[in-house]
């Protein structure tokens, strides 16, 4: 039997359209049942993520444990990579108490968990200020983290500079922890074991649905570590390839669909390695309210994965021709790859990607709703094509860190 104890919240999202209830561990406990595996799950509940989680654990096949409250929280998105609205309780509710020997703890918004177990997988879900393990009374004998690099970071209280691997036997350490686990990207995962680190691979998808993808990746390690008594490192491996999985369909794998899913490895250049960061020419229209949004939501979303950007409008701004077009060619001259928003097939989009494909510069051509035709010289001169906007900003990620 596995534990899961975090959040239940409503998420919504603009594009594309999304409304459940889910949260960290409405979402872990659906996992873990479609691998035919046990799940207890706490979590304060609304009347309302009640009723949908009470129809969903006899469909699915799992025990719910809920501690009522009234004032919910939810997520609004209006993309996968936008940064959340949320609406959350304004006092912190009581404490939950579990007991198991195999539990998943998420941290929570509206509260804490105080567990104490013989295993236990903590991820803190909190950038901020993430909560040691500890600090609430939780006990554990054997303690697994599952964090990304902010959250490594901030527990630590430490500086950007200090490397992951010093971070994460830092970590290990601190929090009498027997595995640290470190989400870096498209790096994979970094995992501290023994004293001992390994690199797990992330995996590329041609689909890319963001939301819940970490949630996806510490219940599959739970489940593999502590279930399955998976070693570590086996473990991590294939919950990364259980978060592919997830945002390829979103969905969640059978064990069989599981064991049988080989996507490749994300490919890592040793320049992207050694910290070489590429630049991304972001080509696209900004005649009007929606394509600038989606121009300055791109760019956000860019700088926010760690690329250098160099945006026409952001970069050089309105002009005549003899004063623009000069300055966007050196651009792309400057850039290492270019990301294009072709809805609407404008014209200076369609002459920059022209332009960087002579120069030798991979392309990237976000397209939602453009016909064959009109994408026919792109696709026939190897551009890579996307019909979603997440989508779009991972593989330029992706083509970035290759170089």
């Amino acid at each position: 039997m596995l534990t899961i104890v975090g959040g239940v919240y409503r998420e919504r999202c603009l594009r594309p359209n999304w409304d459940e209830f889910y949260g960290s561990a409405g979402r872990a406990a659906s996992a873990i049942a479609k691998l035919a595996g046990k799940v207890a799950l706490h979590s304060y509940m609304t009347s309302q993520a009640k009723g949908v989680l009470d129809d969903r654990k006899v469909a699915e096949g799992f025990d719910v444990y809920d501690t009522e409250t009234t004032e919910g929280i939810s997520f609004y998105y209006e993309h996968g990579l936008a940064r959340p609205k949320f609406w959350r309780p304004t006092s912190q509710l009581s404490p939950l108490q579990v007991k198991g020997d195999h539990v998943l703890r998420y941290g929570m918004m509206e509260g804490t968990a105080i567990i104490h177990a013989d295993y236990a997988v903590f991820d803190p879900q909190n950038v901020d200020g993430p909560e040691s393990f500890h600090q609430n009374g939780s006990t554990a004998n054997h303690l697994a983290l599952v964090l990304n690099r902010y959250e490594a970071r901030a527990l630590l209280g430490a500086a950007d500079n200090l490397s992951l691997d010093q971070a994460a036997q830092q970590l290990a350490h601190q929090e009498n922890a027997e595995v640290v686990i470190i989400k870096c990207g498209p790096q994979g995962a970094l995992v501290w074991h023994s004293g001992k680190i390994t690199q797990v691979p992330a995996y590329e998808t041609t689909n890319v649905w963001k939301i819940g993808s970490g949630d996806q990746f510490a219940a599959n390690f739970a489940y593999a570590w502590m279930e399955e008594q998976r070693d570590p490192v086996a473990a991590a491996d294939r919950a990364s390839r259980a978060t592919a999985f997830y945002c390829q369909h979103l969905g969640f794998p059978t064990a069989s669909e599981l064991d049988g899913y080989k996507p490749d490895p994300i490919f890592i250049s040793d320049n992207y390695k050694k910290g070489v960061r590429r630049k991304v020419y972001l080509a696209g229209p900004f005649f009007t309210l929606g394509e600038l949004w989606v121009v300055d939501q791109t760019r956000r979303s860019l700088l926010d994965m760690g690329l250098e950007v160099f945006s026409p409008y952001h970069d050089v701004g309105p002009g005549d021709a003899a004063d623009v077009v000069p300055k966007d060619i050196m651009g792309i001259h400057d850039c290492d790859l270019l990301l294009a928003i072709m809805d609407g097939t404008d014209a200076g989009t369609v002459f920059e990607v022209g332009f960087a494909h002579r120069e030798g510069k991979p392309v990237i051509v976000y397209a939602e709703n453009e016909t064959t035709e009109n994408r026919k010289m792109m696709i026939g001169s190897g551009c890579f094509m996307c019909r979603d906007f997440v989508s779009a900003i991972y593989k330029t990620v992706w083509v970035a860190a290759s170089l």
